[in-house]
């Protein structure tokens, strides 16, 4: 199966679909304000999407883990979501504005299978030894969709409008079906009551292997709370780009840098990887990403920019170091929930940091990067508040001892039961 299913068709896969998400929010925003003639409807679209997205990966991530053919409910996600958004443009303004939100709410409801969802089958499709690399692979199409959809979005809007841009989106979609559905089958046997067992049974589950894992705990509270401060960033961009470069505009070139700076950092990872382990990864991107703000919020042109490649070099590589953490720590019948889940509570993050910077920025915007540094800070307490001996008295160090390396510790789909692999860990 591996041969017949590589890593390229993965990646092509992964990127076509994430692109496609990247560019759906922008599209649904121009396409609601073109329609209604209203900012607030425009936004309250996004809204929609983004909310709906931070609820439904638990489940998305719950029902992937019950599944013997992950790949059937992947693409059946991605049909859903390409068809909501087709549908969301051809209610707008034909339709009462609530049942268009509900519609943006559907689709959003099934974002997570784009990001966590696919991440979480990466070890179907790679070998063990190739997992690392594999990875930093699979980070890139993030960082690429980040740096391409929104683009493709202002660009397909202006020259073919913006219901073109959705249409566009949504195609982009679609063309990851035949990737997900061609996804290797669960190996190993399947939970006795997985079928009959209450999906609320497995929810609670999937957050207790991430509260009595301290590596998990500790990388998915660190990235959280980052999250947090990059979602101030991008509402303080458009007037970051006024006050330094002369243009609200410019703080798209200032984003569009920052998601290139992190493509090419996973592009040399890939190729070399770093010789920490992701654990200390985590923790030393996050210190960077809190000096980039904080140049960030000098104002001067020379040092918006400079912040703006740190912040890229950081956030790429922190992104690669979680999604290690996950492979690793994951039991192999909780891993689509916790990679969903993960992604789920880091959105929420965003959403919030995004919401809180908007007055802040109003009111002074060193101000609000100075804040948004200070949460990188606290996303830095939260991994240092974890590296004191775990109190479920677990064993599984992650940054004292040469085997927690990534390129040593990789979660086998060996294990029945459920648990990973690696020798001497539990």
């Amino acid at each position: 199966m591996l041969k017949r299913y590589g890593l390229a068709g993965y990646t092509i896969g992964a990127a076509a679909a994430r692109t496609g998400d990247e560019m759906s929010g922008p599209a649904l925003l121009l396409a609601g304000l073109a329609a209604t003639g209203s900012a607030a409807a425009a936004s309250a679209l996004l809204a929609g999407v983004t909310i709906a997205a931070a609820v439904g990966g638990p489940f998305i991530g719950a029902l992937l883990d019950r599944t013997a053919r992950p790949g059937r409910l992947l693409s059946a996600a991605l049909a859903g979501y390409a068809a909501a958004l087709v549908a969301v443009l051809g209610l707008l303004g034909r339709v009462p504005l609530a049942l268009t939100l509900a519609v943006a709410v559907l689709a959003g409801l099934l974002g997570p299978a784009l990001a966590g969802g696919w991440t979480s089958q990466l070890p179907r499709v790679v070998t063990p030894r190739t997992l690392p690399r594999a990875n930093a692979y699979d980070a890139m199409t993030f960082n690429a969709a980040g740096l391409i959809g929104p683009a493709l979005a202002g660009l397909t809007a202006h020259l073919a409008g913006a219901d073109a841009a959705v249409v566009v989106s949504a195609a982009l979609v679609a063309l990851a079906l035949p990737v997900a559905l061609a996804l290797p089958p669960r190996t190993g046997r399947a939970a006795p009551d997985a079928g009959t067992r209450p999906i609320r049974a497995d929810l609670a589950a999937g957050f207790r292997a991430i509260a009595r894992s301290r590596p998990l705990a500790r990388a998915t509270a660190t990235s959280v709370v980052s999250c947090t401060g990059q979602g101030m960033l991008i509402a303080c961009a458009p007037l970051l780009g006024h006050q330094a470069l002369g243009g609200t505009n410019q703080g798209t070139v200032l984003l569009s840098a920052v998601a290139l700076a992190a493509l090419v950092t996973n592009a040399l990872l890939a190729r070399r990887p770093a010789p920490l382990a992701p654990d200390a990864v985590v923790g030393w991107s996050t210190a960077v990403l809190a000096v980039a703000l904080a140049l960030a919020a000098t104002v001067h042109p020379v040092a918006v920019v400079a912040a703006a490649v740190l912040l890229g070099v950081a956030e790429g590589p922190q992104l690669t170091a979680v999604f290690a953490i996950r492979h690793r720590e994951a039991p192999q019948r909780l891993r689509g929930q916790i990679f969903t889940t993960g992604a789920s509570m880091k959105l929420s993050g965003f959403a919030v940091g995004a919401a809180a910077a908007g007055p802040l920025a109003t009111r002074s915007l060193p101000l609000a990067l100075l804040t948004a540094a200070a949460v990188q800070l606290l996303a830095l307490l939260c991994h240092a508040a974890w590296r004191r001996p775990d109190p479920f008295g677990s064993h599984r160090s992650s940054d004292d001892a040469p085997s927690r390396r990534i390129d040593a510790q990789v979660t086998t789909e060996a294990g029945e039961d459920g648990h990973t692999g690696v020798a001497g860990e539990r």
